[in-house]
């Protein structure tokens, strides 16, 4: 299992966005979709960052291999940090990205526009076996409006703004969007130290 990382997600889309860096370092990228018996990590952090890292040290561990996990949602001010991680279910058990973004509308309906400050924000963890867990975080900065914009992208995109561009996260084209998305700022980052630790790994 030398020379592979493990992307903690089912989601072939989000590893793709991991093959271009590793491939500089002759690294192939697996995901969970090439381990269908790994174990379904339950998310019983606090924070992103923990819950990132529980799902990448319980893959590093079983499989004994570096694994990457993110966790990310989106960040609301005026509602104390909520839906934050609990982004991808906030109206409920089952993912439903419509009713979660009535929910967020109806508990901001009487929140001031100045007051609608939001920001998506993503957490990812770099572990190895018996070395210390990595973790980088990225954030974007946006508000919220009381409507849906835009059909590009997914969960709460269509009603984050984004000042700066003029238009929500949903109206943005993909190759702009994945420029200054969340995750992006923290691939950048991980990008900066990967290096590094791949080094140590080489050294040992």
């Amino acid at each position: 299992m030398e020379n592979q990382v493990i992307i903690a997600t089912k989601n072939s889309g989000k590893a793709k966005e991991f093959e271009k860096m590793f491939s500089e370092y002759n690294i192939k990228v697996k995901t969970l979709l090439d381990f269908p018996e790994a174990i379904d990590v339950e998310e019983t952090g606090s924070t992103f960052e923990e819950n990132a890292i529980l799902k990448a040290e319980t893959i590093s561990k079983q499989y004994n291999i570096m694994a990457i996990a993110d966790d990310s949602g989106l960040v609301i001010d005026a509602l104390d940090g909520r839906p934050g991680i609990f982004s991808a279910r906030y109206a409920g058990e089952e993912k439903n990205d419509e009713a979660n973004i009535e929910k967020v509308l109806k508990e901001m309906e009487h929140i001031p526009a100045e007051d609608r400050t939001a920001r998506f924000y993503c957490a990812l963890a770099l572990a190895k076996p018996d070395e210390k867990t990595i973790t980088v975080s990225g954030t974007c900065e946006g508000n919220i409006i009381n409507e849906r914009k835009g059909n590009n992208g997914f969960g709460y995109d269509p009603i984050f703004f984004i000042k700066d561009k003029g238009l929500t996260m949903a109206e943005l084209p993909s190759s702009e969007k994945n420029l200054i998305s969340h995750r992006a700022k923290a691939l950048q980052k991980l990008r900066v130290v990967l290096k590094d630790i791949l080094d140590i790994g080489d050294e040992q």
